[in-house]
């Protein structure tokens, strides 16, 4: 497959040349020119659900905090509680704005007392830099932007700690949501056993010059049949993180939508304390107490249509010929082999069990309500 070119003004992550090399059609995305597919979708989503599969994230917002309030700021702007973090801890957490709508949702690595790394979305990192200069306040840390200085891998798959650990030994006892520093050709990488497809994996963060021998270690025998990792793009990672019901900012979690209704309650802490006894509070706080008191008016749900057409973002969902709730994302299920979709629905309709149906073009489609996830590794 040849390659699409687009304007050079689309950022172009430290490992454009592998792909290039491999054939990928090459999409914007977020402002930054990254891989859709190298061949098929479906071939890439099975080989990571089969086996391993590696994926270009260096569009990730990569930001540093440092100093003595770095820790309180975080806590101040996240809704997890991140006093209390070990070091070698990354930790989920939502950022959210004074309605209790999502402004991101983000990992926060505790790489000592006072200092932190938080990876967020691609499409929210400038807005989220803002954000936080206006947020400081006179709380004493520094923030530096590491995004385009380095790069960024997740290898994801039922094969990938194996891979891993054989020039990484510690990432075999390394458990989820931990990572570890390490030196390799004498600079410093960050490996956390976290990821977006649903299965076991790690997540790569090194300096951008290191990117090509990188990749090209873990790849080199991408054409065999039974390679243990191969390249996947954007598509793939889109139809893992549906089966495993792992949401997207702009689908699933918006300015206008709050955690709560997310199903994201574990990544809430909706009475945060320090290990000094001091009472906590977080941006959106208030907002989300209210909602808990009164329960959500919408919660998220998964869809399983009857037929083999897939919706699409927006639709409507209907009961009879009410409108109930909205689509935000779908697709045609590549392990389930079934079209597939999660929506908001009115809270009294979104026990798993009932039957609604979709508004597709000019026609609709019945789908059953089921429990998140799709998917659920072994």
């Amino acid at each position: 497959m040849s390659c699409t070119t687009k304007p050079s003004t689309l950022i172009r992550s430290p490992f454009h040349q592998f792909h290039i090399e491999h054939g990928a059609k090459m999409v914007e995305f977020a402002g930054w020119e990254m891989p859709m597919l190298y061949g098929s979708i479906i071939q890439e989503h099975r080989q990571v659900r089969r086996s391993g599969g590696i994926f270009d994230v260096s569009h990730m917002g990569r930001l540093r905090f440092t100093g003595p309030d770095a820790r309180r700021f975080l806590d101040l702007v996240c809704t997890r509680r991140i006093d209390g973090m070990a070091d070698g801890q990354c930790r989920y957490s939502i950022l959210c704005n004074e309605r209790g709508g999502c402004r991101d949702d983000t990992l926060v690595y505790r790489l000592g007392e006072d200092e932190y790394l938080m990876v967020c979305n691609a499409a929210n990192r400038l807005k989220l830099l803002d954000h936080f200069q206006q947020m400081r306040g006179d709380l004493s840390f520094d923030l530096s932007d590491e995004t385009i200085d380095t790069a960024m891998l997740a290898i994801q798959g039922p094969k990938v700690i194996e891979l891993i650990g054989a020039f990484a030994p510690q990432v075999r006892s390394l458990k989820r949501y931990r990572f570890l520093r390490m030196a390799v050709l004498g600079v410093q990488i960050t490996i956390s056993r976290t990821g977006y497809s649903g299965e076991d994996g790690v997540e790569v963060i090194l300096p951008a010059p290191l990117a090509s021998v990188a990749v090209n270690l873990l790849v080199s025998n991408v054409d065999s049949d039974d390679a243990v990792v191969k390249p996947a793009g954007l598509g793939a990672r889109d139809t893992l993180r549906m089966e495993a019901a792992m949401p997207l900012y702009g689908h699933e979690i918006t300015e206008e939508i709050d955690p709560l209704s997310a199903g994201l309650n574990f990544a809430v802490t909706l009475e945060k304390g320090d290990d000094r006894g001091e009472v906590g509070h977080f941006i959106g706080q208030e907002a989300l107490n209210m909602i808990a008191g009164k329960g959500p008016r919408q919660r998220l749900v998964g869809l399983i249509l009857n037929g083999k057409r897939t919706a699409r973002q927006g639709m409507a969902v209907l009961r009879g010929d009410i409108p109930i709730g909205r689509v935000t994302s779908a697709c045609m299920s590549p392990t389930l082999g079934r079209p597939i979709a999660m929506a908001y629905l009115d809270a009294k309709f979104a026990e798993p069990g009932g039957t609604v149906q979709i508004e597709l073009t000019r026609t609709t489609e019945a789908a059953e309500v089921v429990k998140l996830p799709f998917y659920k590794a072994r």
